[in-house]
This record gives C-alpha cells, sequence and structure tokens, in this order.
C-alpha cells in the first residue's frame, strides 16, 4: 500500500496556521511571564555567588611551652601490641618480612606470606572466633586418632 501525500493546499494551510498560532502562543507566554523567569533566574544567580567573608588579622602566634626531657623515651618492642579494635594478632615481623621478598607471579613475596599465614590455625592468628564457623572446634587442638 503506498503512502498516502497530503501535500494539498486545505493541508498545507493547516499547518501553516498551526504554527502561527503556536508562535503568538509562545509569544503571549513570554510577554505575560518573561519579567517573572527573569527575576527568578537573577535571584538564583545571586544565590550561586560566593560570599565574601571579612578579612581576618594576623594575630601573634604563641608558642607552646618547651618539652621536658628528662623523661627517657622507652625503645619500640619488636613486636608491636595489638591495637584495642583488631580481630587479629600482630603477625610475627619475619613472617612479614616474607611480604617484601619477590613477586607473587613467582610463588613469592605475598602468595608466600599468605600461605604461609594460611598454615598457622586460626586460634593462632585471631583474638576471637571472627564467624560462626570459627565456634565449631575452636581451641579443641590436634585431632586425637581413634582407638578401634
Amino acid at each position: 500500500m503506498a503512502r498516502q501525500l497530503n501535500l494539498d493546499t486545505v493541508w498545507q494551510n493547516f499547518w501553516k496556521e498551526e504554527y502561527l498560532r503556536e508562535k503568538m502562543l509562545r509569544c503571549e507566554w513570554y510577554r505575560k511571564y518573561g519579567l517573572l523567569v527573569r527575576a527568578k533566574q537573577k535571584a538564583k544567580a545571586a544565590a550561586r555567588l560566593p560570599l565574601k567573608l571579612p578579612t581576618l588579622t594576623p594575630k601573634a602566634r604563641v608558642s607552646p611551652p618547651p618539652v621536658p626531657k628528662a623523661v627517657p623515651a622507652k625503645p619500640p618492642s619488636p613486636v608491636s601490641e595489638a591495637p584495642f579494635q583488631t580481630e587479629m594478632y600482630p603477625v610475627l615481623p619475619a613472617t612479614r618480612a616474607l611480604l617484601y621478598e619477590g613477586i607473587s607471579h613467582d610463588s613469592q613475596g605475598r602468595y608466600h606470606y599468605l600461605n604461609t599465614r594460611k598454615l598457622d590455625v586460626p586460634e593462632k592468628r585471631y583474638l576471637f572466633p571472627v564467624t560462626t564457623n570459627f565456634t565449631y572446634g575452636w581451641q579443641l587442638g590436634e585431632p586425637q586418632p581413634c582407638g578401634n
């Protein structure tokens, strides 16, 4: 079925009148509400401008009193104590050093470190059972052979 082309003068006049009517409606709306829209736009633009704060005059800085050097600093312990909120024990320095030896691609570095940490039982790594799966068998020790 062929497409019907409505290009006669009646349709052309209809679309011409429709276009002119819409154009007149836009002009009327702009004449009626244009000032309000521009006023709102100016108010929004003024609200976006940064506020100018008053300049502060510089004050003379008061230096803190000198700290007495009578208390000797204690040497750091080889294994730092675990912070209060951690759920794991701190790593031994020898195990931590494995992180910096080689790369994981060659089964060294992080790969070797994680495998070494995995060999420890959870009781030696965690302060308390983190998940409910940890509670099953927590601190039971080595498995005993059956006496059959």
